[in-house]
């Protein structure tokens, strides 16, 4: 307990004899800084430092099955969260890419409409060598480069209008990055990483090339995973698969993911989207590894996780419908598909997301 402490606890403790431990810190001193001390006045306690399997508290829950049970937290499970948020890893960071000069990777994380206004701004980061890493989600601007055949070429309104990413970037250094770990931004500047560190790569023509191995090894080198796919766009499509459904009805609905996909209404409602999707998919020649009753069971197991774009209409920021839904409705009419559940869908979040304010077509 805190030194200054004066709830019923203590008179609880000292009744039935329970040990007490005081925590005693100073303000000045760094955070997670403290001394425990063993209370006198309740007897004597082990005060030595624990180890790494013994037990730091006890858990009353009824879980899921309504029957309670007792769940220890080993000192191990406690220290975790702690240790992660105190490494610190120094990074070169500047507002002027032109300080930074060319690079030889450009990895490119914003949202997909945050793209096309900053291309000309980060143009001193790139040069003859560099590598583009698009790790944004929805159906990437470069969709058509490297598949042969009618549609080679074609560029994609919705997700790079004016073309400002084809014509900046330039599809020839693109290397394709599908960007698996969920996260939310619990406040300005801190980010809660919730769970995934999957990040698959892929060359628009499915080669395994020389820059996509070496971008592999080294995040590998950093615990993660990233394996080379020759066939990215089917990962690409079955990420797409939740972003496309999740997140424009949890945006609508205010429901994580944890919920949608087990309520009956609104997993109809995703089901029907990802079928019209998966159609445009297979026309254009993807091959999905899972049907869509597994891919919504992977959303449901994901848990009580607010979505992208949900955080986004919550925090006031313009709305990623374009790259995730009206991108699949444009391939639809590309691929002579109908998409009565996406467009429905579409219509009811781009009309919430003009009335907040975070979206313009």
């Amino acid at each position: 307990m805190a030194d200054d402490y004066d709830g019923p606890a203590l008179p609880a403790a000292e009744k039935f004899g329970v040990p007490v431990l005081h925590l005693s810190f100073d303000h000045a001193d760094p955070a997670g800084h403290f001394t425990l001390s063993a209370a006198g006045k309740t007897g004597d306690c082990d005060s030595t430092s624990p180890a790494e399997d013994d037990v730091a508290l006890i858990l009353h829950t009824s879980g899921t099955t309504s029957r309670p049970k007792i769940v220890p937290l080993l000192q191990s499970n406690v220290f975790a969260p702690a240790n992660n948020v105190r490494t610190t890893v120094p990074v070169t960071a500047s507002e002027d890419p032109s300080e930074l000069g060319p690079q030889d990777y450009v990895i490119v994380t914003l949202k997909a409409h945050s793209v096309p206004p900053v291309v000309e701004k980060m143009q001193p980061l790139i040069d003859e060598n560099t590598t583009i890493v698009s790790g944004v989600n929805g159906v990437p601007w470069w969709y058509f480069h490297g598949v042969g055949g009618d549609l080679e070429g074609t560029r994609l309104a919705s997700v790079d209008p004016g073309g400002a990413q084809w014509n900046g970037f330039g599809p020839d250094r693109v290397l394709g990055c599908v960007v698996y770990p969920a996260a939310e931004v619990v406040e300005p500047g801190v980010i809660k990483h919730i769970e995934g560190n999957r990040f698959s790569l892929g060359e628009p023509d499915g080669s395994k090339s020389e820059r996509a191995m070496v971008l592999s090894k080294a995040l590998m080198a950093a615990g993660l995973k990233a394996p080379v796919r020759p066939r990215i766009r089917d990962e690409i499509w079955v990420k797409l698969w939740g972003n496309l459904s999740f997140n424009p009805i949890s945006a609508l609905t205010h429901a994580t993911l944890d919920v949608l996909c087990t309520d009956p209404g609104t997993r109809a409602v995703a089901r029907g989207m990802m079928i019209e999707a998966q159609e445009i998919a297979e026309k254009l020649g993807v091959k999905f590894p899972i049907n869509v009753e597994r891919r919504i069971d992977g959303g449901a197991a994901v848990g009580a996780h607010r979505t992208s774009m949900w955080q986004d209409l919550d925090l006031g920021r313009p709305m990623e419908i374009d790259a995730l839904v009206t991108s699949v409705q444009e391939l639809g009419r590309l691929t002579d598909t109908a998409t009565p559940t996406i467009d429905t869908v579409l219509a009811l979040v781009q009309l919430r997301a003009k009335t907040a304010g975070l979206y313009s077509s």
